[in-house]
């Protein structure tokens, strides 16, 4: 396959980072297929030539946006997109990678976590196996509560400013989480955060309830990931049939993920019939539409205002076209919109539900910490 089969009007669109200056493509391609992986992988992990195959596809779409972490392997995922990356020109591509998650000997008590003496090392081995000497987007993988807040966002500036890294970003946070690293930064006058990845999609709409209501006050964008729910929006999954195959399957089944205290993730693993809804409602609209299931799901995310950039995962050609087809060239109308938002709704429930009906004639753009009203 060749570049010049993909329509110019289809290919990805490009937006910026929050309110940074960088621009990344409205599709981000995901690396933790790349590779062996001990503890997040899944059966259909990819060996290194199939991964670069699939990285070059992406690019022929307009695809500039990569997203890796040190636990992904650990390590093999940073290794094959740093492989990649070293026979390309670095500048025309972003870069992103976390860390925080413990990876190493057990005896190491310091190698896990946001404080100095781990952020420093981490960021030391993803550049060795990213063969760069920069990332674009440097991410706490989760909340560390183990670190004083300030010794984290100090580090991450203090890596800015030795070029090691040119934005800083933040991954799966709640609410008072993300207020509190964005009034310490500015506070102590650090570089911002200018993003968050968090889980997003059709059937995980929590995050708007605070996260992202802190996120457009402060011009941080959103970077959905698991944006299908690990396949079950492609409509492989069925009303009351436990997953035979995929990611799903595999992590019903993880002896890993059950290692850590029983079904860890049972988010992953049980699903409700409003989530079946959801799933016949979007594959309504996607034979009406003459899309996939896929691809409605991840336009619909595209279509919100908060959302710089999904990231999405593809074992396969045609799993990274079929994703890609979301990207641009079509669109949900305003009504199957309102039909998505209604079937996904997030229940409402105190205190949310009394703070959105108190400011129902109160909503102010130019007020500091306006609520902003959302469909949920």
């Amino acid at each position: 396959m060749a570049a010049a089969d993909i329509p110019k009007e289809k290919k990805v669109i490009y937006n910026f980072v929050g309110s940074s200056g960088l621009r990344v493509s409205n599709i981000c391609l995901g690396c933790m297929t790349f590779g062996r992986s001990v503890h997040l992988g899944t059966p259909t992990q990819q060996n290194e030539d199939s991964s670069h195959q699939i990285m070059d596809r992406f690019v022929q779409w307009g695809g500039n946006f990569f997203d890796t972490a040190d636990i992904y392997g650990p390590h093999y995922s940073e290794q094959i997109v740093g492989r990649w990356l070293e026979r390309r020109e670095r500048d025309n591509f972003v870069v992103a990678t976390k860390c925080n998650f413990p990876i190493g000997v057990a005896q190491n008590r310091n190698s896990v976590g946001l404080s100095r003496r781990h952020m420093t090392a981490s960021i030391t081995g993803s550049l060795q196996r990213l063969h760069t000497n920069y990332v674009d987007i440097y991410q706490t993988h989760s909340w560390d509560a183990g670190t004083n807040i300030e010794e984290t966002l100090r580090t991450f500036d203090d890596l800015v400013r030795a070029e090691k890294v040119r934005y800083v970003g933040l991954c799966n946070v709640n609410g008072w989480q993300l207020q509190k690293i964005v009034d310490t930064s500015q506070r102590l006058g650090l570089n911002p955060v200018v993003s968050l990845q968090q889980q997003y999609s059709l059937v995980c709409r929590e995050s708007e309830l605070e996260p992202f209501q802190v996120c457009k006050a402060n011009g941080i964008g959103v970077l959905p990931w698991s944006p299908l729910k690990g396949g079950l929006l492609t409509g492989k999954v069925k009303r009351g049939l436990k997953p035979k195959e995929g990611r799903l399957a595999h992590v019903a089944e993880s002896k890993w993920l059950k290692g850590r205290g029983g079904e860890a993730f049972p988010q992953w693993t049980r699903f409700s019939d409003k989530d079946f809804d959801v799933l016949e409602t979007t594959e309504e609209i996607a034979k009406e539409k003459g899309r996939s299931v896929a691809q409605v799901a991840i336009r619909w995310l595209l279509q919100k205002d908060v959302t710089t950039s999904v990231i999405i995962g593809a074992t396969s050609f045609a799993q990274l076209n079929d994703n890609m087809g979301a990207a641009n060239g079509w669109s949900l109308s305003q009504a199957e919109m309102d039909r998505l938002d209604k079937v996904s709704a997030v229940a409402k429930f105190y205190p949310y539900s009394s703070i959105n009906e108190g400011n129902a004639q109160r909503s102010n753009p130019m007020a500091r910490d306006y609520v902003v009203r959302s469909k949920i």
